[in-house]
């Protein structure tokens, strides 16, 4: 049975593009031998729900392992979910068959973590710019050429260099070439799986600035997966904080780096450097300590408590006892935004 974990409330007057509402995707871990029975089941997205609007960034991020990037690829349908609803546009896109997915994959579309491995390198970058028109039908000879001449202009690249190979270009322009090949069907929604995770530091801010200059020229919607909460900061209207396949806390960027009220979302925040020494040293830190718990078999009631500093050093014993019997609903207590917490307060962290 799919638990219902609540849904963040929907800003007034506004519809999302895209409403993911308790969606589940779990693996089956298969036993050895030659009949290799299901023993057990990875709970890599347990009931997220989340909306996307028009024109926004919603940035998902957690530790690695926490589901974000499952989440992503349900999300696309790139994998099954095993429960839940994905609408988009208001249509339910869960159970549609791979035929009727095809029109919808021209709306939707991926940028991938490495902007090398997702370029084939035995094609010209003007032909990788264009596979996704010739698939579709929409490339045609000359108006074909002068729209990936287009492309190859709109994220920042020279038109002329579309014979070259992708080995021929630094990482963060073959990033620009996968955005090229991403934006070439007119997308409504973009995923954006870790775009710049594999890029040096200084390259970053050109490819985030690019992204939300193209998000302002055509109204796009991001659904931005990292694990670099300063990134996200950077780049996110609102952020989801995801720990063991659940969203713990949701809320727009400056509310919540002012006032983070899950201890997981408290950790992470705390962990990004200040740039001034004199703030850094005489800041406390909140330190997590402890293993990520194994996905087959996760802790339960709150999937946090195992490491949470809340529970270790301030609740009593009739309140850890409601922690471990009790999930957490991701809702509003007080804070302002919704918090999967049972005893969530507002810690200052930076």
């Amino acid at each position: 049975m799919t638990e219902t974990l609540g849904s963040p409330p929907a800003p007034v007057g506004r519809e999302p593009i895209l409403a993911v509402r308790d969606l589940v995707k779990h693996f089956p871990v298969r036993g050895r031998g030659l009949v290799r029975r299901v023993v057990g089941q990875v709970h890599a997205v347990c009931g997220v729900s989340f909306d996307l609007y028009p024109g926004e960034t919603l940035g998902l991020v957690g530790e690695s392992g926490c589901g974000k990037t499952t989440t992503s690829r349900v999300v696309l349908r790139l994998q099954p979910a095993t429960a839940g609803q994905i609408v988009f546009q208001g249509q339910d896109i869960t159970t549609l068959s791979a035929r009727q997915m095809r029109s919808l994959r021209r709306e939707i579309q991926i940028i991938f973590q490495d902007p090398y491995a997702s370029l084939d390198p035995r094609m010209p970058v003007s032909e990788i710019v264009a596979e996704p028109l010739r698939i579709h039908g929409r490339y045609n000879g000359r108006t074909g050429r002068r729209r990936v001449a287009e492309l190859l202009q709109t994220v920042g690249l020279n038109p002329e260099h579309g014979n070259r190979y992708p080995h021929e270009f630094s990482g963060g322009q073959r990033q620009r070439i996968g955005i090229a090949r991403a934006l070439a069907l007119r997308p409504k929604v973009l995923v954006l799986d870790e775009p710049v995770s594999a890029l040096d530091v200084s390259i970053q801010a050109g490819v985030l600035n690019l992204l939300q200059e193209l998000q302002e020229q055509f109204g796009l919607a991001y659904l931005f997966v990292a694990h670099d909460l300063a990134v996200v900061r950077h780049i996110s209207h609102r952020i989801a904080v995801m720990y063991l396949g659940r969203i713990v806390e949701i809320a727009n960027t400056d509310e919540l780096f002012a006032a983070p009220a899950h201890p997981y979302t408290q950790a992470l925040i705390s962990a990004i450097p200040i740039p001034d020494p004199r703030k850094e040293r005489a800041r406390k830190r909140i330190v997590i300590t402890g293993d990520v718990p194994s996905s087959v078999n996760p802790p339960s009631g709150c999937r946090f408590r195992t490491r949470c500093p809340l529970f270790a050093e301030a609740l009593t014993d009739e309140q850890r006892r409601r922690c471990i019997e009790e999930v957490p609903e991701l809702i509003d207590r007080g804070q302002g935004h919704p918090v999967a917490c049972h005893y969530a307060r507002v810690v200052q962290v930076l």
